[in-house]
């Protein structure tokens, strides 16, 4: 049953490496245009060290782990009941191809609707570099359907 005594439960932090590869992938595949976010040399005449990675790529890589679901299935959530409702992000430095970035993430809060037939489960992570330093927070809502 999914109730407020879940606020503030931590997950074990785990990492992913930013790949510039990767990140050309994915400035194509959300139709990104802009040459810094493709081609190195483009980047370093923008005024940056390698790629950057284009604004939403943070989820994507917080998603490099062998189950990326299996913290919902710990809390006894049937992923069939699933609906991922929101994604929100606050970015406080850029994310660069070359990155290790760590992922730490806890439950903001849960919160049940439509009578207890909709149960909410607000999910904060933040993400910090190979320095320590925090790059962006990420916050997704799930929405459980019960019955």
């Amino acid at each position: 049953m999914i109730d407020r005594s879940l606020v503030g439960r931590t997950f074990a932090p785990y990492s992913a490496d930013v790949e510039a590869g990767r990140l050309r992938l994915f400035a194509k595949a959300v139709g990104e245009t802009r040459p810094e976010y493709v081609d190195e040399d483009a980047a370093r005449a923008a005024g940056h060290p390698a790629l950057p990675a284009p604004p939403t790529f943070a989820v994507c890589a917080s998603l490099d782990v062998p189950d990326p679901f299996a913290w919902l299935r710990d809390l006894g959530v049937d992923l069939a009941s699933v609906l991922h409702a929101a994604q929100g992000f606050r970015y406080f430095a850029p994310i660069y191809a070359g990155d290790r970035l760590t992922f730490a993430a806890w439950i903001e809060n849960a919160f049940h609707k439509k009578g207890g037939a909709l149960m909410f489960i607000v999910r904060d992570t933040d993400v910090t570099n190979r320095q320590g330093v925090r790059v962006a927070q990420l916050r997704s809502t799930i929405v459980v359907r019960r019955g």
